[in-house]
């Protein structure tokens, strides 16, 4: 029968174990060790913390022995036979740390121009294949960047528009506002370069065609709550704001007549519920023709709300149009304007019949 095995650790010991297990570049195999001794400390038999560490019996009692043997420092992984790593942990902290401070500055790195700046600043040589490998440990992928405002904006102004939507979103999920997001993006013939499966050592490729005359602009109003919806107006022309205020008086606010009836609204004419247009500083949004018009929308129950400059990331339209571009328009080429609206239409659809079916579950839910 195997002696039963006992470990008694004081108050400092304790709190030592608890300050290793919290370092964040433990090994494994230290690690586990570790955690023996602690359970064992708290009384529990060597099967015990076994079955509770999903390891061998054997592999507690050698920690006991070690721990025994030589304290905590008998606890870690021995060295590892063969040549040293020609990099360094610290020398991986270091490159962790520029990788990371030079995401947020815009800056951007290859293999090759990192294993440059190992040599020039570290004095380690490695190639770009063996760091490739050690980037990926270390939590680092090669992605495609993305581009932002977010340095420009005010986040004064950007704190208070996040609190007025707050206010907004919570009436509208109420039943009690119609919440509309409103903004335009373009489709054009061929559409930018995504993703998409394909087979090792193949790359598919996608035909390249001339965008003019044959480019789609959509205006589009995302309608967020108990509501929830998604309308839109296509056209090959510009999007001014004689367009947008015919979508807002006939899409929005569902006025009879359209925006030739704004001055003299039908009699009687109410919307069922206030509603609120959430859109950015584009020159069609502030232009006279739309924004000069404010007294005469709020009049029939329609409300716009502008949003701080620089920040499209509070417009939730724009992550329905990202969606739509990368996930509901498969084919990326189309030789017209009437194919392009056609492809456009069904990706929108997608999109709609999406939104749609989210807030009949959460009101199920509710």
């Amino acid at each position: 029968m195997p002696k039963i095995l006992r470990v008694e650790l004081t108050s400092d010991q304790e709190r030592e174990v608890r300050e290793r297990l919290r370092a964040r570049n433990l090994a494994p195999g230290a690690r586990l060790r570790l955690e023996c001794i602690r359970l064992l400390g708290r009384g529990l038999t060597v099967p015990e913390v076994a079955d509770l560490l999903e390891c061998n019996d054997v592999t507690v009692r050698g920690a006991v022995h070690r721990f025994a043997a030589g304290g905590f420092y008998a606890l870690a992984d021995a060295p590892r036979p063969g040549r040293p790593a020609s990099i360094t942990r610290e020398d991986r902290e270091a490159l962790a740390a520029l990788l990371d401070e030079s995401a947020r500055q815009g800056r951007t790195w290859t293999a090759a121009a990192l294993c440059d700046w190992l040599a020039a600043e570290r004095g380690v040589r490695v190639s770009a294949a063996w760091l490739t490998g050690l980037l990926h440990r270390d939590g680092f992928r090669w992605k495609r960047t993305r581009d932002t405002l977010r340095h420009k904006a005010d986040p004064v102004l950007q704190q208070a528009a996040r609190a007025r939507l707050e206010d907004l979103r919570l009436e509208a999920h109420a039943g009690v506002r119609d919440l509309y997001f409103l903004d335009e993006s373009g489709f054009a013939p061929t559409m930018s370069t995504g993703y998409t499966w394909s087979r090792a050592g193949q790359r598919a490729v996608v035909p390249r065609e001339d965008k003019k005359g044959r480019r789609v602009n959509v205006l589009g109003a995302l309608c967020v709550g108990s509501h929830a919806d998604l309308v839109w107006a296509r056209t090959c022309g510009k999007i001014d704001a004689v367009m947008l205020l015919e979508f807002v008086c006939t899409s929005l606010a569902r006025l009879p007549g359209g925006a030739a009836a704004l001055d003299r609204p039908p009699a009687g004419f109410t919307r069922v519920r206030p509603c609120t247009v959430v859109l950015d500083n584009a020159s069609a949004h502030v232009a006279r023709a739309f924004k000069g018009r404010r007294e005469e929308l709020a009049a029939i129950g329609v409300e716009l709300f502008y949003l701080p400059p620089r920040s499209p990331e509070l417009n939730d339209i724009e992550r329905v149009w990202r969606s739509a571009k990368y996930e509901d328009y498969p084919e990326r080429v189309h030789t017209t304007a009437e194919t392009v609206g056609t492809a456009v239409d069904q990706a929108l659809n997608r999109q709609r019949t999406r939104i749609k079916g989210s807030a009949a579950n959460f009101t199920k839910a509710a």
